[in-house]
């Protein structure tokens, strides 16, 4: 007997193989096996064999294995096989995104005729197409992402189909009148899909919701909520759960906690904010400061696999809309009991820190505690009493010397940021301004003040004691990771400062002090803008991650999320780890990487969801600027076109090529240039332009405008020079968004 089937004897302990020896005695065999002679093989006890044939059968959906046309199995590597997941296009073909990170496949309009958006397939490679990208033929279908799609309801000649609202599903979904609700067609509905596509089928499926017309107020956040499948109504078990705490800290949860109800803490937020997750407090001592930094104490309300932590695992996070938020947690904890509302008592978790005059912690302790806000501030009203003003409402005078000190310890956490080197990146952040009917009235830019900058320092000493805790204590925990760049983006934009004939310090691994030595060189200069946006761009997205790697951006070898759990769940179980090395009683997760991972997608998922809804309301916005011209600054330099961002009403649109004028126009990535080969006349991200409006559609979101007036040499100094002032940048990773063939020719962005 070889070692790969050794213990498959009937005897074995476990009769029923793992999926590792059944793999092995294929491989073995060298050939395909049908069912009943690849059991035979596996030498399984009788009572055993259809227990056998069910996990074979759960190893070919999940494209282990596959059977040929004779029925027989095989190792689907063996096969030439390849498992991913497909990626839709909005003019009908996709691309597979395989399992190993290997580059992606190209999948024709006939292959994704089988298949949807996010479905998880099997292919074989069948050659290359004209681009030389590997091009492939699915051969199975291993599961389906789409059960429920959101969309607009059309009717011709009869007959009924559903056009999806996520434009990566370009199949129309047929609609039976059977079991199907009534609805008008140009109705949003969402469908059930009954008969996923095949061959020589579309899609079929049954209306079972209509939220109504498309301009109705409101209706881009239900359509973005089911577009990425956001959950945003809990369960009646999770309302119960959350409601059974009552409104009232009760006696009996505060004994064995450090009572902190004497000193003066208060929340400071922004005006609109609902839910207050930290408050702080802070007292002058001989050499330095003492720091408190109180966050409500979810994980005592919060307990592993109840129905609330079960919910706020799937959810991952709160979303953020404008006018709206879909909470993490029932609003009975997220808006109460975890809610460190004033004159109230509330549990809290508490990191408490001895800072020296330079800002550095000396020491720092983890303790349960309860509290006792002595007033809800917001960054406007600290603000006024940091200039000398008078805030509106006032401030009650016994707090303005709480609020002083506090200030005088943000200024040495800032003076210890400055000496680590941490990356400061000036952008901008804008808030709209709606009307009574839930439409933009206006967006305005937010300036920050130093009270946000004071609760950011805060928050950011307590987080990076809580990572330095865990870690110290060898406690699991979920850290938030920022990496360095690729090599790949750190030489282009080694390349791109050459043209300003700058450097990057660093070698091949820079560090942050080295990205802000640059920022602070280049602060001021005219071209200070185009360079920041190229040097945010070259950094990757931060995630949650089991593994420390440390947080480039904001410098720290060791960084966790320890101040908002009620809103994000990786500090849910930073918490309970805490809680975990104060009982002296490890913390465990069934799979830390998986959670992880699980983190980081919902994270991404409702930033996505966000800015579809932020880009459809401005895009309903813009229908009343057709025309109008405005000044703008280029956010992105594409092969087809620019997208320019509006100076005062911070809006993107897209200029296409064609629009730049009578000329070829060569695209120069590693600059993020488009220039002229005529004219000369050269576009550079960070450039000043003057743009007309021309068109708006509101169902794409999308936004067009062109140049306005004649492009000239005259002009080009105009056109190169970089604006002055901040850049708006777009999303985490400043990419732009990706443009389909057919948005080329028509001159539309998606």
């Amino acid at each position: 007997m070889s070692r790969k089937t050794k213990g498959l004897k009937p005897e074995h302990p476990f009769p029923i193989p793992e999926r590792e020896q059944i793999l092995a005695v294929l491989e073995e065999a060298g050939m395909p096996l049908a069912e009943g002679e690849l059991i035979d093989r596996l030498r399984v006890a009788e009572p055993e064999r259809e227990a056998v044939g069910r996990r074979v059968n759960a190893m070919e959906r999940d494209g282990q294995i596959v059977r040929n046309r004779r029925g027989h199995f095989l190792i689907a590597d063996k096969a030439g096989l390849i498992k991913g997941k497909v990626i839709g296009h909005p003019d009908g073909f996709g691309f597979l995104q395989p399992e190993d990170g290997s580059d992606d496949l190209f999948l024709g309009p006939k292959q994704m005729h089988v298949v949807l958006h996010g479905d998880v397939a099997l292919v074989r490679v069948t050659g290359f197409d004209r681009k030389g990208r590997r091009e492939a033929t699915v051969t199975e279908v291993l599961e389906r992402a789409n059960s429920k799609v959101v969309g607009r309801l059309f009717i011709e000649h009869g007959v009924m189909f559903v056009i999806a609202e996520n434009k990566r599903i370009s199949q129309d979904i047929l609609i039976t009148p059977e079991g199907s609700k009534p609805a008008k067609a140009g109705q949003v509905v969402t469908v059930e899909i009954i008969e996923q596509p095949t061959k020589n089928a579309e899609p079929i499926g049954r209306v079972i919701e209509v939220l109504g017309n498309y301009a109705d107020p409101g209706m881009e956040i239900e359509i973005a909520l089911r577009k990425h499948d956001l959950p945003h109504e809990f369960p009646r078990a999770v309302e119960t759960a959350a409601a059974k705490f009552g409104a009232q800290v009760e006696a009996k949860d505060v004994k064995g906690r450090k009572d902190l109800r004497d000193l003066a803490f208060v929340t400071i937020d922004g005006e609109t904010a609902k839910d207050f997750d930290d408050a702080v407090y802070a007292e002058r001592r001989a050499k330095g400061w003492k720091l408190w930094v109180a966050i409500a104490d979810v994980s005592h309300y919060v307990k592993p696999g109840d129905a609330l932590d079960v919910e706020g695992r799937d959810r991952g996070n709160s979303v953020y809309f404008p006018r709206r938020v879909i909470p993490m947690l029932p609003e009975a904890l997220s808006n109460e009991l975890c809610s460190l509302k004033p004159k109230v008592d509330r549990l809290v978790m508490v990191c408490e820190m001895d800072l020296s005059d330079h800002g550095t912690v000396q020491k720092y302790e983890f303790y349960a505690g309860v509290i006792h806000s002595q007033a809800r501030l917001t960054y406007t009203r600290v603000a006024a009493v940091l200039e000398g003003r008078e805030a509106d409402p006032p401030v009650e005078k016994k707090l303005v010397p709480a609020i002083e000190t506090l200030y005088g310890v943000y200024k040495s956490l800032l003076g210890s940021r400055s000496k680590r080197g941490a990356i400061d990146f000036d952008s901008v952040e804008t808030q709209m301004i709606f009307d009574e009917q839930g439409k933009i009235e206006r967006i305005v830019r937010v300036q920050r003040n130093d009270a946000h900058r004071l609760i950011e320092e805060c928050m950011l000493a307590a987080n990076v004691c809580a990572s330095d805790y865990l870690e110290k204590n060898e406690q699991p925990t979920l850290y938030r990771v920022h990496e360095g760049p690729t090599p790949e983006k750190l030489e282009a934009l080694r390349q791109m400062l050459k043209d300003f004939a700058l450097s990057l310090g660093g070698g091949d691994t820079p560090h942050a002090k080295d990205y802000q030595a640059l920022l602070s060189r280049i602060k001021g200069k005219p071209f200070a803008s185009l360079l920041q946006t190229v040097m945010l761009r070259s950094l990757r997205q931060a995630v949650y991650s089991p593994e420390n790697v440390g947080h480039f951006g904001l410098a720290y070898e060791a960084y966790a999320h320890f101040t908002s759990p009620i809103r994000r769940y990786p500090d849910l179980l930073v918490h309970r780890g805490i809680k975990g090395i104060l009982k002296k009683k490890r913390y465990e997760e069934p799979d830390w990487n998986a959670i992880g991972n699980h983190c980081s997608e919902t994270e991404r998922r409702a930033d996505e969801a966000t800015r579809d809804v932020e880009n459809w309301l401005k895009s309903y916005y813009m229908q009343d600027h057709v025309g109008d011209e405005f000044e703008g600054t280029i956010s992105g330099v594409t092969n087809f076109g620019l997208f320019v961002t509006l100076d005062e009403m911070f809006v993107d649109g897209l200029v296409h090529i064609s629009d730049l004028g009578q000329d070829y126009f060569q695209y120069d990535q590693s600059r993020h240039v488009l220039r002229g080969e005529r004219t000369g006349v050269k576009y550079q991200l960070g450039g000043h332009v003057r743009v007309k409006v021309v068109r708006v559609d509101i169902e794409a979101a999308k936004i067009d405008f062109t140049l306005a007036g004649p492009v000239s040499p005259a002009n080009m100094s105009e056109v190169t020079a970089p604006a002055k002032g901040a850049v708006r940048l777009r999303g985490d990773s400043g990419k732009p968004r990706d443009i389909d063939k057919k948005a080329k020719k028509q001159g539309k962005y998606k």
